[in-house]
């Protein structure tokens, strides 16, 4: 089961008698469908519906963990106690610390079931994450990303910038990482409206290239017309976040998609229920 220490994260703890309640009315995950040892996405979103943060969040004894960008942390922390009011909340971060995540590997084998498992992975791949503890890492974060590639799990600062996309550019509404369901928070206006009306246009999709891919941040084209941009790079795969509407047209005419030198196939992630635009015939 390989591991990896993961650098750039920090730990909020939310605690207090109003912690659930105060944080269920300001993020996009749904708290009542979040179970003891699981851990999910989700996000504190600007009015307008762009992603301010983002974090995994799980329980723990005294309440709420979240799992974050260790550059954020502080103005998370601080942008949560504003909503705070007089709610009974206290808004910690954790003295710095190792977060490990671990995962199956093609041999099935399990050295622990210890931490949270991570949902926004198939459920069979048994992804954890530990907070604190010595253990050897036995794999790096090349090979994590490589795994997050795999699944289109994408995230801050890699495959996006914060501040400039809505949750379904990043694909939450596609691995629990947005509810629909739970009434508002902040910035559910926009969300549900991109939702019903289906008016998302940006996604993430995974990247195979032809030769090694080049740096994040490079620009993915077609017959000259940019259809968006490299995220996370693992040689030859890679994710980006691209117009769906201009990658479906590329490939419908058969143009290639380019991205420095290499010619990309982009696809929607398996895990993912979401689909290419439909083009109607005559349009």
């Amino acid at each position: 089961m390989p591991s990896a220490n993961l650098s750039g994260r920090a730990v909020l703890d939310i605690s207090g008698d109003d912690a659930e309640k105060f944080l269920q009315n300001l993020i996009t995950t749904d708290l009542d469908t979040l179970n003891e040892g699981d851990l999910k996405p989700g996000a504190l979103l600007s009015p307008q519906g762009k992603i301010l943060f983002e974090f995994l969040v799980s329980r723990s004894p005294q309440g709420l963990v979240l799992d974050t960008l260790q550059t954020s942390a502080s103005d998370l922390q601080k942008r949560l106690t504003l909503y705070k009011l007089r709610a009974k909340v206290q808004i910690t971060q954790r003295p710095e610390s190792v977060i490990r995540v671990s995962w199956h590997d093609e041999s099935g084998a399990s050295d622990t079931d210890s931490g949270v498992q991570d949902r926004r992975f198939p459920a069979a791949l048994n992804v954890r994450r530990q907070y604190g503890g010595e253990t050897a890492p036995t794999a790096d974060e090349s090979q994590w990303m490589a795994l997050r590639i795999a699944h289109g799990v994408a995230e801050a600062p890699f495959d996006y910038a914060l501040g400039d996309a809505f949750p379904h550019d990043v694909n939450l509404d596609q691995i629990s990482g947005v509810s629909f369901k739970k009434g508002c928070f902040i910035g559910q206006e926009v969300v549900s409206r991109m939702q019903h009306r289906g008016t998302a246009r940006r996604r993430i999709l995974i990247a195979s290239g032809n030769a090694a891919l080049p740096d994040p941040g490079t620009v993915i084209s077609a017959n000259g017309r940019e259809l968006g941009t490299l995220g996370s790079v693992v040689g030859n795969a890679g994710l980006a976040l691209v117009r769906i509407d201009r990658v479906k047209d590329a490939m419908d005419a058969g143009t290639p998609i380019l991205s420095g030198d290499a010619v990309l196939t982009l696809a929607i992630a398996p895990e993912h229920r979401f689909t290419f635009p439909v083009t109607t015939e005559g349009a």
